[in-house]
């Protein structure tokens, strides 16, 4: 008898009567007693188990200490999907050192930026990627790295390298070497506690620099859990995605979640429709991570009426803000019936709210969920819910009367400690209070689902009038040879600032920049209206690896590329 979703979050709840705080090996040694044969890693060349995994991850991080790896060092990770990424994070984690996951697709700029940051002591980097010369980038970053030699970045001790492209370096350790490297049983955790900083991770930068944001070893786990239980994951659940384990999708909705019901991870290093599908179907992947665009992929895709996608039951879409067609899409098209979105930041831990997977499918359309159920690892006092949100005034900061519009806020024991080395700007986003500031606009409903309404630092004026690009963007979006759009601010000579559309037309449909200004004319306030519009193919959008599109890149490259209209 096939198991009801409240049958499987009460076996959670029983799992996890009481929460016990952990650090990331302990979690690790924890499961491999209880799941030890059971697959946690699984590829298309290899499968490696809880207890093989544990095992591996206690060799190298022996070979950390080895390498002169102390309590609080950090350790940065240049490293896409590959199974040696999961027994690396968490022997990190047992040299009691902090990991600092680096974006892979870093250029050489971006890359010199985070590490000299970061300060890292060891960098455990990939030869190269999708193009990228990971080796060449560090030539010059870092010229005399490979001799030990280097001086541009003084922390830096030890380089460790990982051949994804069949090239190696004279005198530089592999990933192989640093496993052969230790004495067994070294590595004892350094002292770290669930509550002390486990990781660096660098937000993706919609709106300026990356920032490195402080995550405990236990915060990443409650995160974890509470999405098993709002999704109401079965025992073993198998999880395909390529979304980062840099970022805090892949990580926690992938690898974190997986861990909580010992399931499996089915990482792939890049995103490809076909392979997703043939992913599901030759490991018998149970659920998958996609960002909308993804999705739609995944429809359009011609293998899609060929594979074999009988074992999956469960789909989270996040990251962005979905129509209803499209989920209706994805539950006749794939086949599933557990389909939810979710909405969170680095800063707050993650995802904070999901949909559930037995709501209808205009909430996700609607709303982005509700605040996670995280029972014994939530808070008491909000009957386990895993944060608290409120919002602001935009202009005083002042909380707002429960249900009203402002700047969403959250206070929880995932919420972040701060950002590394910058003490002003976690001023600004953290309260001492412990209330996270997230720069979006939103309302906190009673039933503790959320709204979202737009992005407070993508707020423009024209006319001396403040204009909220949703607003903008949603009449954009109505006219059916629209298949994108993105309203924003771009300083000019005779207003200060006005209102460009950045448009991406539906494949062979033809639009005009006139008729779309005649629609807003028609819909909203004069000062709203667009005085420029662009057009843009999909893949000239500036986006994040999780398919966020960065307003401020976007504004910047549109800034000259305009049509004036009106």
């Amino acid at each position: 008898m096939t198991e009801s979703l409240e049958e499987r979050r009460d076996a959670l709840r029983r799992r996890f009567a009481v929460w016990s705080p952990m650090t990331l090996h302990e979690r690790l040694a924890h499961c491999a007693d209880e799941f030890a044969d059971r697959p946690f890693v699984i590829t298309d060349h290899r499968t490696v188990s809880y207890a093989e995994t544990d095992a591996w991850s206690r060799r190298l991080a022996d070979g950390l200490v080895a390498l002169g790896v102390r309590p609080g060092d950090r350790v940065g990770i240049v490293m896409a999907n590959y199974p040696e990424f999961v027994p690396l994070k968490f022997a990190v984690s047992r040299a009691g050192a902090v990991a600092v996951p680096f974006n892979y697709l870093y250029r050489t700029e971006e890359l010199r930026y985070v590490l000299e940051q970061s300060a890292c002591q060891v960098l455990v980097t990939m030869t190269g990627f999708l193009g990228l010369d990971h080796l060449g980038m560090l030539d010059e970053i870092a010229p005399g790295w490979d001799r030990g030699e280097q001086t541009a970045l003084p922390e830096l001790r030890e380089v460790v390298v990982l051949s994804t492209d069949g090239r190696a370096r004279d005198g530089v350790r592999s990933v192989a070497d640093l496993e052969a490297l230790g004495t067994a049983g070294t590595a004892d955790g350094g002292g770290a506690g669930p509550a002390d900083v486990a990781d660096i991770l660098y937000t993706s930068g919609t709106t300026g620099s990356p920032k490195g944001v402080l995550i405990t070893h236990d915060a990443s786990q409650r995160t974890g859990y509470a999405s098993a239980l709002t999704r109401a994951m079965e025992d073993g659940r198998r999880i395909l995605f390529s979304l980062p384990c840099y970022h805090m999708f892949g990580y926690v909705e992938g690898l974190m979640a997986a861990i909580m019901v010992g399931g499996a991870i089915i990482p792939q290093t890049a995103f490809d429709p076909g392979r997703y599908l043939a992913g599901i179907e030759r490991h018998r992947a149970t659920d998958i991570l996609c960002v909308p665009t993804m999705t739609v992929a995944l429809l359009e895709h011609p293998d899609l009426a060929h594979r074999d996608l009988s074992s999956l039951r469960a789909i989270l879409s996040g990251a962005a803000p979905a129509p209803v067609w499209l989920w209706e899409k994805v539950r006749d098209g794939l086949g599933v019936d557990e389909i939810v979105t979710g909405y969170g930041m680095t800063e707050q831990g993650g995802a904070m709210t999901l949909s559930l997977p037995e709501d209808p499918l205009d909430v996700m359309a609607t709303t982005v969920g509700r605040v996670k159920m995280a029972g014994s690892a939530g808070i008491p006092e909000r009957d386990g819910d895993l944060t608290e949100f409120r919002t602001l005034d935009l202009l005083t900061g002042d909380p707002l009367p429960d249900g009203e519009e402002g700047e969403l806020a959250a206070r929880g024991p995932t919420n972040m400690l701060g950002f590394w080395g910058k003490p002003e700007e976690t001023v600004l986003a953290l309260s001492d209070e412990g209330w996270v500031r997230s720069g979006d606009l939103g309302i906190a409903r009673p039933d503790r689902y959320l709204v979202l309404t737009g992005r407070s630092k993508e707020l423009y004026k024209s006319g001396g009038e403040l204009v909220m690009p949703k607003e903008v963007e949603e009449v954009l979006s109505r006219h059916p040879g629209v298949s994108q759009a993105y309203a924003v601010g771009v300083a000019d000579d005779r207003w200060g600032e006005i209102g460009v559309a950045c448009i991406v037309r539906k494949p062979g449909v033809e639009v005009e920049a006139d008729e779309l200004i005649a629609l807003c004319k028609e819909q909203l306030a004069r000062f709203k209206v667009p005085r420029r519009v662009v057009f843009l193919a999909a893949e000239e959008l500036p986006a994040t690896p999780t398919g966020k599109v960065q307003k401020f890149r976007l504004a910047r490259m549109v800034a000259e590329r305009a049509v004036v209209v009106g």
